[in-house]
């Protein structure tokens, strides 16, 4: 008997199924599978969807820390007994966690056999819980080789020792998986499945059954694993910054045109002179501004969907003059500044469902350089670093300074460049009306060195 669960909605507005689903990674290693599931559930929490990975290598590093290739040998059969019961550990504190309401739990492991996977389906299928196998299948040696100089450096099975004979050992490790890998076929035209082959130049999707996996399988086909980064940085100081107002469309200020004539050298000394960049702006005058010195040869798209939160009847006030025309207001944001909405204007929330286009569409493509505003800036960063949404809003994110992106299958790197060009502070703190107020040394939640605020509507 399945289940019964009370109908949720997926934390964005939008209703989703009473259902639970277990994610099924398939694939050999080196294909992307780990990368692929943190991408995922990065996406589902971003959009306030209760989603976690369990990883069966985590399970079984806790018996087995370092194992050489020899261990992943199906000859091997205490090694093969060591991984069957990571597995089942994986599979039922899964079983346990949607037990307590989790809606999407995704298996990351090779799973490369038939068996395996039918045993996982039977799993789930006791507890009334869907599932939706997602195989990468990969031929490209080129792309498999970069996964292996990623794997050897990042690892944890691999931490501490010598990166040319990691990478030796894991080519021993996946010569042992392709011994007895089996692809989906149409043995197993029953499970519901997503299939993407090299680097998503083509997918086969089968049996797709309600709006939740639609939506899984949706964000999954517009990934791809090809090593790229991401650069962000905030539009220079504007007038607005300097009068402590919010919102607006200002000029930027003397010292925000001076940080537009230098953002080209930083950008080329962090992303190098030959390598081929796309520069999205918002709309409004101070990132078009910002971005006008970057070479011509960068292909640069405004976005209505980068434009900062609109704050409504207060657009253009200090924070001053919002807690005395609307002190409740002003209390009730500085509570819930996520779910806050603006009086005719919008909440953080609301800036999450706009930019899910934008973050299609970054996983669509290659390198991306974002100029754009703080609020935005803020819940584009929270999606890659998987941070809490409820904390974003407060993120300090540092005027003049840019900040590189890379993600990795084991998290994503972040490196950050200032300018050296000075900003006012007007980052805010909760219940604070000041115009330029610098976040407390050490605080949690800095982005970067720490340095300068903005003040975000």
């Amino acid at each position: 008997m399945e289940m019964m669960r009370p109908r949720k909605t997926n934390g964005v507005g939008v209703q989703v199924e009473d259902t639970q689903i277990c994610v099924v990674m398939v694939g050999l290693p080196a294909r992307g599978k780990s990368l692929i599931a943190q991408k995922a559930q990065r996406y589902l929490a971003w959009l306030s969807i209760d989603a976690k990975v369990f990883n069966v290598g985590n399970y079984r590093r806790k018996e087995t820390a370092h194992p050489t290739a020899e261990f992943f040998d199906t000859s091997n059969a205490e090694g093969e007994r060591m991984r069957r019961a990571a597995a089942e550990a994986a599979v039922n504190d899964m079983i346990a966690w949607f037990k307590k309401g989790g809606l999407i739990g995704i298996l990351d492991a090779t799973n490369s056999t038939k068996e395996r996977r039918r045993w996982i389906a039977e799993a789930m299928d006791e507890h009334g819980i869907e599932t939706l196998y997602v195989e990468s299948k990969c031929d490209d040696e080129d792309l498999i080789m970069s996964n292996i100089l990623e794997v050897k450096t990042t690892s944890p099975d691999y931490i501490g020792q010598d990166p040319e004979e990691a990478a030796q050992d894991f080519r021993k490790r996946i010569r042992n998986y392709e011994r007895v890998y089996e692809t989906i076929d149409k043995d197993e035209s029953d499970l519901t499945y997503l299939k993407i082959m090299d680097v998503g130049k083509r997918v086969i999707i089968n049996r797709i059954q309600d709006y939740l996996q639609s939506r899984v399988v949706y964000y999954l086909m517009n990934l791809h694993i090809k090593p790229r980064s991401i650069w962000l940085s905030r539009h220079g100081e504007s007038e607005y910054n300097l009068g402590g107002q919010i919102g607006g469309d200002a000029d930027l200020s003397p010292r925000g045109h001076e940080y537009a004539k230098l953002l080209p050298e930083l950008v080329r000394r962090s992303v190098g002179d030959d390598r081929p960049l796309t520069v999205w702006t918002s709309t409004l005058k101070r990132t078009i501004q910002t971005a006008r010195y970057l070479p011509k040869h960068y292909n640069q798209l405004q976005w209505k969907a980068l434009d900062e939160l609109d704050s409504g009847v207060c657009d253009g006030m200090t924070y001053q003059e919002i807690a005395e025309a609307y002190p409740e207001d002003f209390a009730a944001r500085d509570e819930d500044k996520y779910n806050y909405r603006y009086r005719g204007g919008e909440s953080y929330r609301d800036v999450v469902i706009r930019l899910e286009p934008i973050i299609m569409e970054l996983e669509r493509s290659e390198d991306i350089l974002i100029v754009t505003h703080q609020a935005v800036l803020r819940c584009i960063y929270a999606y890659f670093m998987k941070k809490d949404q409820t904390k974003s809003p407060w993120l300090a994110v540092p005027l003049h300074t840019l900040i590189k992106l890379t993600p990795r299958a084991y998290g994503t790197i972040e490196e950050y460049a200032s300018s050296g060009i000075d900003a006012v502070s007007t980052w805010r703190g909760q219940g604070s009306v000041a115009h330029h107020e610098k976040p407390p040394v050490g605080a949690e939640g800095i982005i970067g060195n720490g340095a300068n605020g903005e003040n975000t509507p």
